[in-house]
């Protein structure tokens, strides 16, 4: 996950290295998808104005595999 201040937006990515087919953008929020229809990476835009900067802050998870 990735903040860019310059251009106010947050990245999510999903699958790194794998090429983006076809994007769509639903209410200022960029999905990008492969050839497979796999969500490469979700792009948040104008960030700032959708959440506070507390819970940017706070962010902390783990990815569990099964």
């Amino acid at each position: 996950m990735e903040y860019d201040p310059k251009h106010d937006l947050m990245n999510i990515e999903f699958l790194s290295g794998v090429g983006v087919a076809e994007s769509v953008e639903i209410d200022g929020i960029v999905f990008d998808y492969d050839t497979d229809r796999r969500i490469v990476s979700i792009e948040i835009l104008d960030v700032s104005k959708r959440i506070t900067r507390s819970p940017l802050d706070q962010v902390d998870f783990a990815v569990t595999r099964e």
